[in-house]
């Protein structure tokens, strides 16, 4: 059986790197991977971090790309190379433009299509944007559905979509056992300065298209004056590369003493912050899977989340971006050690370590 996994963002080598190494251990497998290149320094990272070596790379970043350029460019260049191939499923993850466009491009040449990470749903084809309509039509065109949770399995059902479901779990949480080590030591500077044995830390991430402008300008406020009242806490903010980003979050919180603004993280360097964090306050999807593993409450700077199982397990709140609300919530779980607890305690609904496993099971299971 020949399997095609394409990917081309760095959330998506998270997630998928795991896989296809899992996939590799089976010889009744050939596994190849096709880089799109949607992004490309922070993807060469994730590759290198696990060991795997690209069969193909589409380099289709370019300056000034757009959604539109993304979806075109990997048409034109992923068809001829499928042509190639022929593999027997081509794999993508997620709700990338990359996952969209290698979707349409395989079903343009009737191969099918495995999706990993199906069935998540905000609710909103808005937002993310344009996250939710990616999604939504990647599983229009999959053959095959890898669901993370029982909910997501009830969300492609309640679409009509009924054959070849399969609940995997996160391919993100098997990640972890190449990536979190007991006595890492962070290749960041500015992370071998942060005291995680002495002080609470609060990781920090927000980048997200929705949240630029006015929203991610609250988000900063709000870290800034929770940063003022609790002085013995540090907070840990790798910025985004997006120019919009980097300018928002420096004006705002740049030079205050315990803040550090770091670029970006590479993939061992972000799971070990995790795995030693306090506490996570986010608009990413990807770290509301990840903290539960470790125990680390979530505070989700949005105002939706295509994650509800985190929500009723009760390891995630959405609590926004109005900054006094931010505040509030934060406060609450710097001061009151029970609220800390019940979140930190909940149960994981993103499963075990072994999707992997299970997605590899049910591809052989197809010959």
């Amino acid at each position: 059986m020949k399997v095609f996994a394409v990917f081309g963002t760095r959330p998506e080598a998270v997630k998928m790197c795991p896989l296809v190494l899992e996939l590799k251990k089976h010889k009744e497998i050939e596994c190849l991977v096709c880089l799109t290149g949607q992004h490309r320094e922070m993807l060469s990272q994730v590759m290198e971090t696990f060991g795997i070596k690209a069969d193909y790379n589409l380099d289709i970043m370019r300056n000034r790309q757009t959604l539109t350029t993304v979806t075109t460019d990997i048409l034109e260049r992923l068809e001829p190379v499928l042509y190639r191939e022929m593999p027997n499923v081509v794999l993508v993850h997620g709700d990338t433009t990359t996952s969209y466009a290698a979707a349409l491009a395989a079903f343009y040449r009737q191969i099918p299509v495995g999706h990993v990470e199906a069935g998540l749903r905000s609710g909103d084809i808005y937002s993310p944007f344009p996250e939710e309509m990616n999604r939504l039509m990647t599983d229009r065109i999959a053959t095959y559905h890898y669901a993370p949770t029982e909910q997501n399995r009830r969300n492609l059902l309640s679409e009509g979509i009924a054959g070849n479901i399969y609940v995997t779990g996160n391919t993100v949480i098997d990640a972890f056992s190449y990536t979190v080590k007991k006595n890492y030591i962070f290749q960041n500077a500015k992370l071998k300065h942060v005291s995680f044995w002495k002080r609470r830390i609060v990781l920090v991430t927000a980048h997200r298209r929705e949240n630029l402008g006015q929203p991610l300008i609250s988000i900063c406020q709000g870290i800034k004056r929770l940063s003022r009242e609790y002085p013995d806490v540090d907070f840990v903010y790798p910025v985004h590369l997006n120019p919009a980003v980097r300018e928002a979050v420096y004006a705002v919180i740049d030079n205050i003493p315990n803040i550090f603004l770091t670029e970006p993280l590479n993939v061992p360097d972000m799971h070990n912050l995790i795995s030693r964090c306090y506490l996570i306050m986010t608009d990413s999807g990807g770290l509301q899977e990840e903290a539960p593993a470790f125990g680390k409450p979530v505070l989700v700077l949005r105002t939706e989340t295509e994650r509800p199982e985190a929500v009723t397990a009760g390891t995630v709140k959405v609590v926004g971006v109005d900054e006094a609300a931010i505040y509030q919530e934060a406060k609450k779980l710097l001061d009151n050690p029970d609220a800390y607890r019940q979140m930190a305690q909940a149960i994981n609904p993103y499963g075990d370590g072994h999707a992997s496993e299970r997605i590899a099971e049910a591809l052989l299971a197809l010959k």
